[in-house]
């Protein structure tokens, strides 16, 4: 029988993984406190079923930033996908235009950002990091314009990058036959020597510029005419502050417990963050999710939809594409049952009062 749910297919995605592998893509930093909490937090949600609804005719569509999507459901950017699949993030942009959804693509991405565009023809998020390098970042973000992505997703909680164990003990390092394809020849040398450190430490090290701040982010902005959403907000005032300086979107995120071990669950931290911007922007929210109904309750707490980054990683590592678009498949149709079984038809009907 194929697997069923999430849960199952990490299991075999793990059995064909390298161990080191598997703990990049699976571990969190110092004692992944953080990294459990982005699950149980969602286990110890429960909900309030509304029953006597006609849920005969049932539809998961929403749109986010305007863009249609079959569910409220993206997937997350996650660097380094032909680690797990020599597909890797081809795969995953077609898997994600054929379940009608958006594919965020890393920064840190195993193809080019225009091989990844030439693979579909559905929306593209481009994910960014501010470098040292001025240059590099507009560099990207005109790239990613050229290629027509619909939006930028500035990551901002990698002012430094979080120690995250699994990687330092394995030394994690690319394998010579990867590359960081966004990258000239040679500016991520340091992804595959390690030097007795994870190479990623190292590489983001070089790179990453510990002075953004806000008036950086307004520099950003005027660079291009393409919405820029935050992702790793985890407060209200931040939201609030991010939208003041022209964000179009705020993700909240604790980088999949990658960063500040402690850091508050991204589902824990939504309220607030709606509360705090209102109807000004569209607000999304990870870490954690794993059934449908993990997605109703996000939506009931005033997110616009989801992302899910491991989950992607684990479908593609069992069985490429294929395995990915089982992912999605299940959460669409745990989705589906959760409305049916909540007394929402449409998403527009996941309300509040669904939180016990």
């Amino acid at each position: 029988m194929s697997a069923i749910n999430l849960f199952e297919i990490e299991v075999l995605a793990r059995e064909r993984l390298k161990a080191s592998t598997a703990d990049y893509f699976g571990g969190g930093s110092d004692d992944e406190v953080t990294l459990r909490a982005n699950r149980t937090a969602f286990e110890e949600i429960f909900l309030r079923p509304r029953y006597l609804v006609d849920v005969s005719q049932r539809t998961l569509e929403t749109t986010v930033l305007g863009t249609p999507l079959s569910m409220p459901l993206l997937i997350a950017p996650t660097g380094f996908q032909a680690l797990a699949h020599a597909d890797g993030e081809l795969a995953t942009a077609r898997a994600a235009a054929k379940a009608g959804t958006i594919m965020i693509l890393s920064t840190f991405s195993t193809y080019s950002l225009e091989e990844v565009r030439g693979e579909v023809e559905g929306p593209l998020w481009f994910q960014l990091y501010v470098h040292k390098d001025r240059g590099l970042t507009t560099g990207l973000v005109e790239r990613a314009e050229a290629a027509g992505y619909e939006a930028i997703v500035l990551t901002v909680d990698v002012p430094v990058l979080g120690r995250r164990e699994r990687d330092v003990r394995n030394e994690f390092v690319l394998p010579p036959d990867l590359r960081v394809a966004n990258f000239a020849i040679g500016q991520s040398d340091a992804l595959h020597e390690g030097d007795g450190e994870s190479g990623l430490a190292a590489f983001h090290r070089g790179l990453r510029s510990p002075q953004f701040s806000w008036r950086e982010l307004e520099w950003l902005v005027t660079k291009t005419h393409l919405p820029v959403l935050l992702k790793g907000v985890l407060r209200g005032d931040d939201a609030a502050l991010g939208v003041d300086h022209g964000a179009k979107g705020i993700i909240v995120s604790n980088h999949g417990g990658r960063q500040l071990d402690g850091a508050i669950p991204g589902i824990r931290a939504l309220p607030d963050v709606v509360a705090a911007v209102g109807d000004r922007v569209d607000v999304l929210v990870d870490g954690g999710i794993r059934r449908g109904s993990d997605i109703l309750k996000a939506i009931a707490l005033g997110a616009r939809a989801v992302l899910v980054g491991r989950p992607a990683v684990w479908g593609l590592a069992w069985d490429g594409e294929a395995g990915l678009t089982r992912v999605l498949e299940i959460l669409k149709d745990e989705f589906d049952t959760a409305m049916a079984l909540t007394g929402a038809p449409t998403v527009g009907a996941i309300t509040r009062d669904l939180i016990a």
